[in-house]
């Protein structure tokens, strides 16, 4: 059913689709009709109003060409109206076929609403079956629900009832003993075969001031540990005055767990017994510290097998990285025994390279040595050779020129001067 308000008095009422789908296709008529009318109107206008000017037109170029006879002059005028009446009959033509494409459109209309109505029809009938079917399965987990919620309940009935009976007959102190003495028989009992390789014992080690309540530790075949755990155990009685929170023992938990080197850190706890938070199975805490959860007794077990299967889905990316390590080692050697053997070399080449420059220059200098020498024996025997040339050039007559004293000795003596 459709609502309708009216715009006038502003009453709503109902219609069913056939009736909606009638109002529609009156209003889409309607408008489809006006719109055709107006646009008929303005097509006719257009091609009136084209036809005037052109008539305008034509007679004032008709007046201009006077030499027209006024027989010429009508032919023009009626061929033009002619053509004019053409182009009006094409477009009445153009308005008959949108006629047609107009009762085409709205026939088209009324099919696809048809359709589209008998959809929506199958659609709701579809719908309700879901519903109805939905209904019945909810009906159905409701029961099962309840009944499970009912068993729950009655097993964490007896189980509060068991730990308060037990709580009420033992000491303080006891009651924590008993706790640790739980999850140690627990786990002893399926050591042998479901953790040959582990460790699980008391922390006695209290160097650091602070020690855990056990260490669990599993390795592969190997030898190669790949889980860690790090355990607390906390429990106290109804009648104790002090009661504490789980949080209030998160710190101590995470330091024992860095100084041992432990991976996980876990808090088995009986504390805040009536907390749903902590009842409702394995409670992650590492948005408060990493890697740490709280549990209930209970869960003891199931909490190492799920901490162990992820850890050994792990271990062969853990083989492959300690190979890895390995193999980077050793290159990392090799990679250090040749930079130290290209140490080495490159001091005695820079050693050898410096003794060899340094005997080059000692060499330089000697032939820069002897070059000298050489030019010095060269110029000495430059100078004895033009001592010669000046010796053998020599003669009395030329001593004795312009000495008339030392020629008259030479006359007297009967030397002939040459």
């Amino acid at each position: 059913m459709e609502q309708i308000k009216c715009p006038k008095c502003g009453e709503v009422f109902q219609i069913d689709e056939a009736g909606y789908a009638a109002i529609v296709k009156q209003v889409r008529d309607r408008e489809f009709e006006k719109e055709l009318r107006a646009r008929e109107e303005t097509a006719v206008r257009l091609a009136e109003s084209e036809k005037e000017r052109e008539i305008t037109a034509l007679r004032a170029k008709l007046g201009e060409q006077e030499k027209l006879g006024a027989a010429e002059r009508d032919a023009a005028v009626q061929r033009t109206v002619a053509e004019k009446e053409k182009q009006i009959s094409a477009l009445e033509e153009k308005l008959r076929g949108a006629e047609l494409e107009k009762k085409f459109a709205v026939q088209d209309a009324i099919n696809a609403q048809a359709e589209a109505a008998h959809s929506r029809e199958l659609a709701i009938r579809e719908l309700e079956g879901q519903i109805e079917r939905l209904k019945s399965d909810f009906a159905l987990q409701q029961e099962k629900s309840q009944s499970e919620r009912e068993l729950l309940l009655k097993q964490k009935d007896e189980q509060i009832a068991f730990y308060r009976d037990m709580k009420t007959r033992l000491s303080t102190k006891m009651v924590g003993e008993s706790l640790e003495q739980h999850c140690e028989i627990e786990f002893n009992r399926i050591r042998a075969a479901a953790f040959p390789h582990a460790y699980f014992e008391k922390d006695n080690d209290a160097r650091s001031g602070s020690k855990g309540d056990f260490i669990f530790r599993d390795y592969d075949e190997q030898g190669l540990e790949y889980l860690s755990i790090m355990f607390e155990m906390k429990n106290e009685m109804d009648e104790t005055a002090t009661k504490h929170k789980n949080e209030d023992f998160f710190k101590k938990l995470d330091k024992d767990r860095n100084e041992k080197r432990c991976e996980y850190a876990v808090l088995v706890s009986l504390l805040e017994s009536d907390s749903e938070y902590y009842n409702g199975g394995i409670v992650d805490v590492s948005h408060r510290y990493p890697k740490m959860y709280v549990i209930r007794p209970q869960f003891f077990l199931p909490l190492i097998s799920l901490l162990r299967n992820a850890a050994q889905n792990a271990l062969g990316y853990r083989r492959e990285l300690a190979l890895a390590r390995s193999q980077n080692l050793d290159v990392e050697n090799f990679n250090n025994q040749l930079l130290d053997f290209k140490s080495r070399f490159s001091r005695n080449y820079e050693l050898a390279s410096r003794k060899f420059r340094e005997a080059i220059e000692e060499i330089d200098k000697t032939i820069s040595h002897l070059q000298k020498t050489r030019d010095a024996l060269v110029s000495s025997e430059n100078n004895l050779r033009l001592a010669n040339d000046k010796a053998e050039d020599l003669s009395i007559k030329k001593l004795t020129k312009n000495n008339p004293t030392m020629t008259g000795l030479f006359q007297d003596a009967g030397i002939e001067i040459r």
